[in-house]
């Protein structure tokens, strides 16, 4: 079965006004006390890459409902709720078969502090650690006609997920850099085990137009340019390691947003560049990626 196939959805949470910010992951600039975030992401990733005779195929679509908090200049408070849709086709010794089930993941809750802050004319910079948990809200236990669907198949993993990091962010009046490392540390449910997770992001994203900054606020276009390296342990079952999970990927994400006042709209693409999994494990094709922002 697939790894990398569900976290990371809707975690590029945070901007500020006339900010741009990443896309497949988040930023450490400011939420300003008081204020909200509203965030829509959809993302479509299909995994096709299977050695085995079974010729996988896996679709994920996964919608993210985000809300943001601050509850002070420094802390911030997050809500994730993704809704998904899996599919899984493969070729059984009696034809080929479709596997599928649609509904409400596990929710993530999450809080980010300003640890560092330096603001110079025309610039800043911003360190912000986060710690997280995923709930076990999604369902865990769905069937089909062939039996108990697998474990990463199902809306959520049954257990109790901690998740932990930090992000920095340097930004200027024509170009943001952006970086975050974090950890997941998968809990056991059903006698079955997530591999941990480890990734480190970095994003770039530079002014596109205006080329010149006039008086007001205008709306901005931002090219981006993105990079995700993600590790996964090998799952487990039973106390056992599965052979065929886990390993390491590097991902290539170019994109494009708007910027408004109070709205951002983006687009972008994750592109597996490096894929070094283990065993018979499904390797994904890709991501596309279509989110909405809004300040209130």
């Amino acid at each position: 079965m697939a790894v990398f196939a569900v976290w990371g959805f809707g975690v590029s949470l945070a901007v500020v006004h006339v900010a741009a910010a990443p896309i497949t992951f988040n930023t450490a600039l400011p939420v300003a006390e008081g204020e909200g975030i509203v965030r829509i992401q959809t993302r479509y990733l299909r995994s096709t890459g299977d050695p085995t005779s079974a010729q996988r195929k896996l679709e994920v679509e996964a919608l993210s409902l985000v809300g943001v908090y601050g509850v002070t200049d420094k802390l911030a408070l997050f809500a994730i709720l993704p809704i998904l849709d899996k599919q899984l086709a493969l070729t059984t010794s009696n034809g080929r078969k479709r596997r599928q089930v649609s509904g409400l993941g596990d929710v993530t809750l999450l809080g980010r502090y300003t640890l560092f802050r330096r603001d110079r004319p025309g610039r800043t910079f911003r360190l912000a650690p986060f710690l997280g948990v995923e709930a076990p809200t999604g369902e865990d236990d769905r069937r089909d006609g062939l039996g108990g669907l697998p474990p990463p198949l199902q809306l959520g993993s049954g257990s109790w997920d901690l998740a932990f990091g930090s992000v920095a962010t340097w930004q200027t009046l024509g170009w943001q850099l952006d970086t975050s490392i974090a950890y997941r540390v998968n809990d056991q449910a059903n006698a079955f085990e997530l591999g941990d997770e480890a990734r480190l992001d970095i994003s770039y994203q530079h002014r596109l137009l205006p080329r010149r900054l006039k008086a007001g606020l205008p709306r901005f276009l931002y090219g981006v340019l993105e990079s995700n390296l993600v590790w996964a342990g090998r799952n487990r079952a039973g106390g056992l390691a599965d052979p065929d999970s886990g390993g390491f990927i590097a991902y290539l994400a170019p994109g494009i947003q708007l910027v408004s006042k109070r709205l951002i709209v983006e687009a972008g693409v994750q592109i597996p560049i490096v894929r070094a999994l283990h065993g018979a494990a499904l390797e994904p094709d890709g991501t596309a990626i279509l989110s909405m922002r809004v300040n209130w």
